[in-house]
């Protein structure tokens, strides 16, 4: 679903990444761990369109990635750290707006349903969003991934701030959409969660991606001292 090709970017004399190879499968839930300046975000905004390599290939679903043609953002769905909502609608009225902007238009049953399978709480559903913990605008970013039928979810420190109630409520969630088939990738700093939610995991450091495994052959203690170790 998701493949990178000796993926470099450079910005002037500084190298942010360094012809980078990753494949991610459809259904698979891929964990980029590394400090800042590993290059993690620029990863996530050459595969999203935001900025191009400056050479190699970063291609969903087969079809190349271009700033200059968006064709591979209907795939995808992206949920940043701060999950940018309309603080003065509400949780179903976001959904909508998103929903439609994406050429989608749902009745009201439908966007509920979406917002049920996010993890909102029905009682939240007509709240304003300016009300909403994190984790709350959170499952609103995953019901507009839904809503969209994204094959490929981005997200980026989605468990930086969350209480562990709601940790354990997004690893879930995240479970799920990878049952579902769909491709999740997400680049964090939380080696223990990364543990309990991923089936890869990838280690990057000053842009390299320096190590791969699989989360069925380690604990999070082993995962500890492996990128201690390569850091």
């Amino acid at each position: 679903m998701l493949q990178a090709t000796a993926l470099t970017k450079q910005y002037g004399a500084y190298t942010a990444l360094h012809g980078l190879d990753l494949t991610v499968n459809k259904g698979e839930i891929f964990c980029m761990l590394g400090q800042n300046g590993a290059g993690k975000t620029t990863t996530v905004n050459i595969f999203l369109g935001f900025t191009a390599a400056t050479s190699g290939t970063a291609a969903i679903n087969g079809k190349v990635v271009s700033t200059a043609d968006p064709i591979t953002r209907k795939y995808t769905a992206y949920i940043p750290e701060v999950v940018m909502l309309y603080s003065h609608f509400t949780g179903l009225e976001n959904l909508d707006f998103f929903s439609r902007l994406a050429g989608n238009a749902y009745k009201r049953g439908m966007l509920e349903q979406y917002l049920s399978q996010a993890g909102l709480q029905p009682s939240a559903f007509h709240q304003r969003v300016g009300t909403y913990s994190k984790g709350m605008r959170q499952k609103v970013g995953i019901a507009i991934a839904l809503a969209k039928h994204a094959d490929v979810v981005f997200m980026d420190e989605p468990t930086s701030g969350l209480d562990p109630k709601a940790t354990s409520e997004f690893t879930d969630i995240v479970k799920a959409l990878g049952e579902q088939g769909k491709s999740v990738f997400i680049a964090t700093h939380d080696i223990f969660n990364a543990v309990n939610l991923a089936t890869t995991i990838g280690i990057m450091k000053e842009g390299r991606l320096v190590h791969t495994l699989q989360v069925s052959d380690i604990d999070a203690a082993e995962l500890q001292k492996i990128y201690l170790e390569m850091i």
